[in-house]
């Protein structure tokens, strides 16, 4: 199975509580850090209710 990078590039603030909680859900923990996920159809759901805080790539 393939990799995702998921990079955090704009702050949360002003996003609702679900949202931030989505980013430490994927295991986001400050400004320009970044994990890497399987590529899963629970994971792309995730990306999706952030991608606009979000950098994503294939790893």
């Amino acid at each position: 199975m393939s990799k995702i990078r998921i990079k955090w590039v704009r702050s949360q603030i002003g996003y609702s509580a679900d949202q931030r909680r989505t980013i430490r859900a994927l295991g986001l923990k400050k400004l320009q850090h970044s994990v890497e996920h399987e590529d899963s159809a629970t994971i792309r759901g995730m990306v999706q209710k952030v991608r606009h805080m979000i950098a994503v790539e294939e790893a």
